[in-house]
């Protein structure tokens, strides 16, 4: 039997999902939402941002929902990522704490709605927003997230990236040139990073969650080749000393990054030779393939008959 996930770990990484009193028009205008929305949204409303300096304009946002980044300058700030819609004051003032630029640019690593729910008002603050086609197009129409049993509606106007790209998009923006690159399906079927050169900064979005088990979005074309792949296209554009945003959990390092492609291609190998022999899916989590890696990966909020779950059914 799967391992329930942890539901409190659930909401604390934004990915499970109230209301604020400073809220967007279509959070009480468009369609009910799942409960683990209302409930992030609740939880994104009472979190602060904490602010970390990456390099001389560069920073780290983390809150409630998807880690951010932020690129503060006389073009612009670019920020990645929105976190949830009730998280927007929040933002907003970790951002004037640093500079007081004009908004320009926010860029979304994927379509997910801890990354993407608090487009709208950042778009009306004075944002454009940038993304892979595929992350407009699943934002444009209902989304059913299988493993949690829930069916986001369309986003709102307001939150759809105007100007999209297939393969990848270059942009210089504050005295920096940015590398906007597509993976192949991951996490999702929109997912991207961004690369900050000069600043030497790497946003992954959640091909990578740094020190635990990854969710991997079945119903968004995602699977565990892809995120392997992913993870050696996101090591090839990353330097040593390169600082590597993950979508969720602490900054890292190429090194961490590389020690969590190891720990993906170890459990692939493990539940694909247990599959090739006939065993089924109860069969292979009986086997507990992830036993030796638990105590280091299995404290995230994907348990690991979760995660086995999820490998086996996208191998």
């Amino acid at each position: 039997m799967h391992d329930p996930i942890n539901r409190r770990s659930f909401l604390h990484l934004g990915l499970a999902a109230g209301a604020a009193s400073i809220a967007p028009r279509w959070m009480t205008a468009q369609a009910a939402v799942p409960d683990m929305v209302a409930q992030s949204r609740a939880a994104a409303a009472k979190t602060p941002i904490k602010t970390t300096k990456l390099a001389a304009n560069v920073y780290l946002l983390q809150g409630a929902g998807g880690n951010m980044a932020l690129q503060t300058g006389s073009d612009g700030n670019l920020l990645i990522d929105s976190s949830f819609a009730t998280a927007a004051p929040n933002i907003r003032q970790a951002i004037a704490a640093v500079g007081s630029d004009r908004a320009d640019a926010l860029i979304n690593t994927h379509w997910h709605y801890d990354h993407t729910d608090g487009n709208e008002a950042q778009h009306a603050a004075g944002f454009t927003i940038y993304a892979h086609q595929k992350t407009r197009d699943r934002l444009s129409t209902p989304q059913t997230m299988k493993m949690f049993h829930a069916t986001l509606p369309a986003a709102p106007a307001g939150a759809l990236p105007t100007i999209t790209f297939d393969h990848a998009m270059h942009l210089w923006h504050n005295a920096d040139s940015l590398d906007l690159v597509h993976f192949d399906p991951a996490h999702t079927d929109t997912d991207i990073y961004i690369h900050f050169q000069n600043a030497d900064v790497l946003h992954v979005g959640d091909i990578w969650f740094n020190g635990m088990y990854p969710f991997i979005d079945e119903s968004s074309g995602g699977s565990i080749g892809g995120m392997i792949r992913a993870g050696e296209k996101a090591l090839a554009a990353a330097g040593n000393s390169t600082k590597i945003i993950p979508g969720h959990g602490p900054l890292g390092s190429k090194s961490d990054l590389q020690a969590f492609h190891d720990m993906l291609s170890s459990v692939r190998d493990k539940v694909a030779a247990l599959k090739q022999a006939g065993a089924s899916e109860q069969e292979t989590l009986a086997k507990k393939p992830t036993a030796d890696l638990d105590a280091i990966w299995g404290k995230g909020f994907m348990g690991p008959d979760a995660f086995t779950g999820l490998v086996y059914r996208t191998l």
